[in-house]
């Protein structure tokens, strides 16, 4: 009987430490992915910026302030915060970061928008 109790229990503390492994696997695995999605969103934005600020140009000449310049020096900022915080940050500074990125990301394009406008004939 003392046998099969030692069983049980070295089995239920097995189970409870493949649960526990099995969480930090599937927390590291979520954390993984939300810094792989800050990143790639980090990436795209600074892409479209680059398109940008050459559109930009096109359109205002090089010697009008950069707004571009100023939301590349943001995305330098995120990326080095990310790069010093992505191991101890939670899910939600995670999110936090790719939603301010998407919302860079938003404010560019309807910039860009409004200059396509601009440059479009009036009919």
């Amino acid at each position: 009987m003392t046998l099969t109790l030692v069983l049980l229990a070295a089995a239920a503390i097995a189970a409870g430490a493949a649960l526990i492994v099995r969480r930090r696997s599937s927390q590291g695995s979520r954390r993984q992915q939300a810094v792989g999605d800050v990143l790639d969103a980090a990436d795209a934005l600074e892409a479209r910026l680059r398109d940008a600020r050459t559109e930009i140009e096109a359109v205002a000449g090089e010697d009008e302030p950069d707004p571009i310049r100023d939301a590349l020096r943001e995305m330098l900022r995120q990326r080095l915060w990310l790069q010093q915080h992505s191991e101890a940050a939670s899910l939600n500074e995670l999110a936090v970061v790719r939603a301010s990125i998407d919302a860079a990301r938003l404010r560019i394009e309807q910039q860009l928008l409004q200059i396509e406008r601009a440059r479009a004939p009036l009919n």
